[in-house]
């Protein structure tokens, strides 16, 4: 499981836990966070110590509406090329998913980055439309090239989100009970530890910003029980080796410039204010939002959850993958329900591919 090095530190980290007496629930809101963890044999090991970790609103493709994915799929059926990343293909709607309109003949194509759209555009007389999916982490690399100048045929489809509000709504909601955040060290890359910290004065609630390797993971899990134990709510920064206080200044710059804050819904949840970024005036031409209101307008009303899905309780940490009576059954990565046992990132997805081995 671990390299034996590992193996050794890991025991201590988890020695160390034991004797703190943690008996606590925590929550982590971040794809790569819960595929170490179930990856690597973590949750059980954690469990032993008295640790359980559940997995928030932390997949990008996952917490992407049914509705912003059928505008995909409705601009593809008018015609346009639309450029995706894989893990969106699959994401079933009620009028079929990205995968689908291009088995009917709509120009569907997986793209690696924005720069691959942007290529596409400039050597197509259609126009081009980049579905922008992803938090802080990815939001600037749909910036730059819109800042750097596009061909007059591209546009971009934002469904960016947004890290802090969807906290704020898991706490105001205040349906699950959690005693300390696992914070996404990539996020954290980009925005600093600041945005963090209204969460510690506000909700008295341990956050420790962690990296992505089992050590990390037991790591942050440490140092908030410690936190716990000691009667202390901060923001400690345990991804120090790429984290800096403030951040990426000329990401952030960069983000304020090209984006504004906008109230969106998240799948499983309400309408979340602040929670989206949508692109600003000044970059109109190229939103495709605007550039293509007409043929959106136009797309049939669906279901934001398919009946027996439970990807939204899910991503809210109400329950586990395997509580979900589809899982395994009606829904696999094969036969998706939800977009939770469609990306890589979705709780669903990790638990199928590694339930086996566990």
């Amino acid at each position: 499981m671990f390299k034996l090095r590992d193996e050794d530190t890991a025991k201590r980290i988890l020695k160390d836990i034991k004797a703190l007496n943690a008996d606590c629930k925590l929550m982590h809101v971040c794809g790569t966070h819960q595929d170490t963890m179930v990856r690597f044999g973590l949750e059980e090991l954690l469990a032993d110590v008295g640790v359980e970790i559940r997995q928030g609103p932390g997949c990008p493709v996952c917490v992407t509406t049914s509705t912003e994915v059928a505008s995909g799929i409705t601009l593809a059926k008018a015609g346009k090329t639309v450029c995706v990343f894989g893990d969106m293909m699959k994401v079933p709607t009620t009028i079929g998913s990205l995968n689908d309109a291009k088995a009917d003949g709509a120009d569907v194509r997986i793209v690696y980055s924005i720069e691959d759209a942007v290529r596409t555009a400039s050597s197509s007389d259609k126009d081009v439309v980049f579905m922008a999916v992803g938090f802080e982490t990815t939001s600037p690399t749909t910036a730059v090239p819109l800042n750097k100048g596009v061909p007059d045929n591209f546009s971009v489809y934002s469904c960016h989100r947004i890290v802090p509000p969807a906290l704020e709504a898991i706490f105001s909601m205040g349906e699950i009970k959690v005693d300390g955040f696992i914070q996404p060290g990539h996020v954290s890359v980009i925005t600093g530890l600041g945005i963090f910290e209204q969460f510690s004065s506000k909700y008295k609630m341990p956050q420790v910003v962690a990296g992505f390797e089992p050590l990390d993971i037991l790591m942050a899990s440490y140092m908030l029980a410690k936190q716990i134990a000691e009667g202390r709510a901060e923001v400690e920064n345990e991804y120090s080796r790429l984290v800096r206080k403030d951040g990426n200044p000329k990401a952030q710059e960069l983000l304020k410039r090209t984006f504004t804050a906008a109230d969106r819904a998240w799948r499983g949840f309400p309408v979340i204010h602040g929670s989206a970024l949508d692109i600003r005036k000044e970059f109109e031409a190229h939103d495709a939002a605007k550039v293509h209101q007409d043929i959106l307008e136009r797309m049939p009303e669906i279901e934001e959850e398919p009946r027996g899905c439970r990807c939204g309780e899910v991503l809210r940490g109400l329950i586990r993958s395997e509580e979900c009576p589809m899982f395994g059954r009606a829904c696999d990565p094969n036969r998706p329900m939800g977009p939770c046992m469609v990306s890589h990132e979705g709780s669903c997805n990790i638990a199928f591919r590694f339930g086996q081995r566990r």
